[in-house]
């Protein structure tokens, strides 16, 4: 069995089992179902219904059962480790690498390389995400906190859950945004017909709150820094589309389209900032953004000579 825990923060009345399968977004509510008819997922140490309706303060532990015995390898892939000591080390990740091993997919992800390059990680996530405090989707770059034991790993995430981790972004967007600034405050949950998609919705959906500044306006682009207040899948993405100013490249929310033939979106988490789960410190780090992100924002300085 691989265990997964799960910590409920600032969440209200979703039911259990669309609350898991959103959790952990590789698995299907379908089969989230078939575990908790058989006994495999307890809250609080308790068997629930599907229909149960998750609060803040719950925990949720899920059996993932295995047909075989499941084996996460390390694998010497390179990764950009920005800084690292005893509690937790900071990873740039590149655009294209998956950040955690997923059934049907268990090599080539960040954590096959952490296993590798880390002497080690926090177990708090089972054998499948080990020491892994956030996430970032497949194709965008950027800045992720791993946490190297456990006692790191839950003061980090009790930072997350109160939003006191900064996590800065920056994007290149279709259209010219008006406004300076501003904020998007739009409740994300799962499309109702295509489950791998999120979609701005009031139904079974979370808060969602990311704030923006634009940096710099092109003919018919805006570069622009956003800053998130909560971290729902995809949220960045699925905001800036719903305002119809989606990121370039981005093959879900834009379609795909633009002139540079990008097969990925140019969105980089490029600032990250917390406080040390033992130095007590807080400590920012930065990253310069791709070389395709360069590469583009090149192109279109030239144009405006």
């Amino acid at each position: 069995m691989n265990i997964v825990e799960i910590y409920v923060g600032e969440e209200d009345n979703e039911r259990l089992d669309t609350y898991i399968a959103d959790e952990l977004d590789e698995i299907s509510r379908t089969y989230i179902q078939k575990l908790i008819k058989e006994n495999l997922v307890l809250v609080n140490g308790k068997t629930m219904k599907a229909r149960y309706l998750v609060k803040e303060g719950d925990y949720i532990r899920v059996e993932l059962p295995q047909p075989k015995k499941l084996e996460i390898n390390a694998e010497n892939i390179p990764i950009d480790i920005v800084y690292e000591d005893e509690d937790v080390v900071i990873v740039n990740k590149s655009q294209g690498m998956v950040v955690h091993p997923a059934p049907g997919n268990y090599n080539g992800t960040l954590v096959n390389a952490l296993l590798y390059h880390i002497d080690s990680l926090s177990s708090i996530n089972g054998i499948i995400r080990p020491g892994i405090v956030h996430r970032l989707d497949k194709d965008t770059s950027g800045l992720l906190i791993i946490a190297k034991n456990d006692v790191s790993h839950k003061i980090l995430s009790e930072e997350l859950k109160e939003r006191k981790i900064k996590r800065v972004y920056i994007a290149l967007a279709h259209g010219i945004l008006k406004n300076d600034e501003g904020t998007i405050n739009a409740p994300i949950g799962r499309h109702s017909v295509d489950r791998k998609k999120m979609t701005v919705t009031d139904k079974n959906s979370k808060e969602a709150i990311t704030h923006y500044r634009v940096l710099k306006r092109f003919d018919n682009y805006t570069f622009v820094e956003l800053s998130l207040e909560t971290g729902r899948t995809h949220q960045i993405r699925v905001h800036l589309a719903y305002i119809n100013h989606p990121i370039v490249g981005d093959p879900v929310y834009s379609k795909g389209k633009n002139e540079f033939n990008l097969n990925t979106q140019l969105l980089h988490a490029k600032k990250l900032g917390f406080i040390h789960p033992t130095k007590k410190e807080y400590m920012e780090f930065q990253a310069d953004p791709p070389e395709n992100f360069k590469k583009v924002m090149n192109i279109l300085e030239n144009r405006n000579r």
